[in-house]
């Protein structure tokens, strides 16, 4: 049974008036891109990235990020962790996925692929993702821009797939996510899209992969790579630092936060040991979180 939930029209307008409004509120007006400026976002709204690649059993990632908040003190913290066993340009959409949840005030949450399309919450905020990154207004701009005319059905697919990598070099959305945009503004057939969505857009020497490439080889390459970062913002490492030149952690502290994030003393200018056994120990922690997950 097909459980897909779709959103109503004061629904999505509500969404495309929170993310426009968002967008405002950080300083990106019209058709301006997000991308990359994602990251800077979060350090600017005090939201702490924790990047750690899961994979679930089948190799596939075992979900897409998480939002968590815990108190210090009188002051909330709150954390996104970013599975960075995914393609990049997944975690970007993933990370707008969950300011979603962080400016909706829905709390804590886990994100799965699985349960994306039959919950409405879930729905939600994946269309603030697509609205927050691409706006619809820019989107329809663009096609009317470069083609004469908002409707593309007539074009070949070949004409739309060069287009739809312009799209995403520019605006950094995963392949499917632009597909799904075209049609939800009725840009594209339903053949078009059944076409194109049966792409393997992740095949680099196939024929979408080698127009990306032609097109700007260094951000598509980037965007269809699986990270496996390990790491958080150098905002929140130099902090991390400060507490240990304050004396606020120890030596034993400060090389285990960083060892948790793949970083060294050493690379900050401090020629502090660790031992085997503490690499060990954080080694058996992170497999041990590996397999909860699965």
């Amino acid at each position: 049974m097909n459980n897909t939930i779709t959103l109503n029209e004061i629904g999505l307008n509500n969404i495309r008036k929170l993310a426009e409004d968002k967008r405002r509120t950080l300083g990106f007006v019209g058709e301006t891109p997000i991308a990359n400026d994602i990251f800077t976002i979060l350090d600017n709204m005090n939201i702490l990235l924790l990047e750690y690649p899961i994979k679930s059993g089948d190799e596939k990632s075992a979900f897409s990020a998480a939002i968590m908040y815990s108190t210090e003190g009188d002051q909330e913290l709150v954390f996104i962790g970013l599975n960075t066993a995914d393609y990049f340009d997944k975690q970007i959409f993933a990370i707008a996925h969950e300011l979603y949840h962080f400016i909706t005030k829905t709390g804590s949450h886990l994100s799965r692929l699985s349960e994306e399309q039959n919950n409405l919450v879930e729905v939600k905020a994946n269309r603030f993702a697509a609205e927050f990154l691409l706006p619809k207004s820019a989107l329809e701009n663009l096609i009317l821009s470069e083609f004469k005319t908002s409707s593309l059905k007539k074009y070949q697919i070949k004409t739309l797939l060069r287009f739809i990598t312009r799209l995403q070099c520019t605006w950094w959305l995963p392949y499917r996510s632009l597909v799904k945009r075209l049609k939800e503004i009725n840009a594209i057939s339903d053949i078009q899209y059944n076409q194109l969505y049966a792409i393997n857009e992740r095949d680099l020497d196939g024929e979408y992969g080698r127009i990306g490439k032609a097109i700007n080889e260094e951000v598509f390459t980037k965007l269809n790579k699986i990270t496996n970062n390990i790491g958080t913002s150098p905002k929140k490492i130099d902090i991390i630092i400060r507490n240990f030149e304050n004396n606020l952690i120890d030596e034993d502290q400060l090389n285990d936060t960083l060892c948790l994030f793949n970083k060294k003393p050493y690379d900050y200018g401090y020629d502090i040991e660790v031992s085997d056994e503490d690499i060990d120990e954080f080694e058996d922690f992170f497999s041990e979180e590996a397999n909860d997950e699965d």
